[in-house]
């Protein structure tokens, strides 16, 4: 254990020492011009870099277009998939190339679970798999605004009939009183 005398002696020197050191206050800090100007040295840089100015004898710098897009890089997550597929196409590419590549893609790399068909037609895109709305074969893949999009099996059934079709359906079927209509399971 160490003793308690030689710690209130280590922090008295140490009192005595920081008590030199401290003599003067930062001038600037409490309002005071420092006593002599301090040069600051200028960063190294090119002034003139994004200047449109034509100065004597010197042409200006020539306008830059942006550069044009070559390749999309887009990831695509397939239905029941552990992670998305990244495909890359040309930006003048549409939903149609997406699907296609995608399904050529997913089972290139041999991935799990197998897809129900190799036909990109049995397929619809969406933005996500909350979105109940399939994007447009034919809609280019510039202009959607994302690059990021969920694709699922379209539904077996060709005509989806609402739960009010099948009830008139199935009420027409029946004869007898408006009651008996839906308790087939009495006969």
């Amino acid at each position: 254990m160490p003793n308690s005398s030689n710690r209130g002696f280590r922090r008295g020197q140490e009192e005595k020492g920081r008590i030199g050191k401290i003599t003067e206050k930062s001038k600037s800090f409490h309002g005071q011009a420092p006593a002599t100007p301090a040069l600051l040295r200028r960063p190294k840089t090119q002034p003139d870099l994004y200047s449109f100015r034509n100065t004597a004898g010197v042409s200006p710098a020539p306008v830059v277009e942006a550069p044009r897009l070559t390749r999309l890089l887009l990831n695509v997550t397939v239905q029941r998939s552990l992670g998305p597929v990244q495909v890359l196409l040309p930006p003048d590419a549409t939903v149609g190339d997406l699907v296609r590549e995608t399904v050529r893609s997913y089972g290139r790399e041999g991935r799990r679970p197998l897809l129900p068909t190799a036909d990109p037609a049995g397929f619809d895109l969406h933005y996500s798999q909350f979105s109940l709305e399939s994007l447009d074969s034919k809609e280019k893949l510039i202009g959607l605004g994302s690059r990021n999009f969920f694709l699922c099996p379209k539904p077996l059934g060709c005509v989806m009939d609402s739960c009010s079709n099948q009830a008139q359906k199935a009420s027409s079927k029946t004869g007898g009183p408006s009651w008996l209509r839906f308790m087939d399971f009495m006969r």
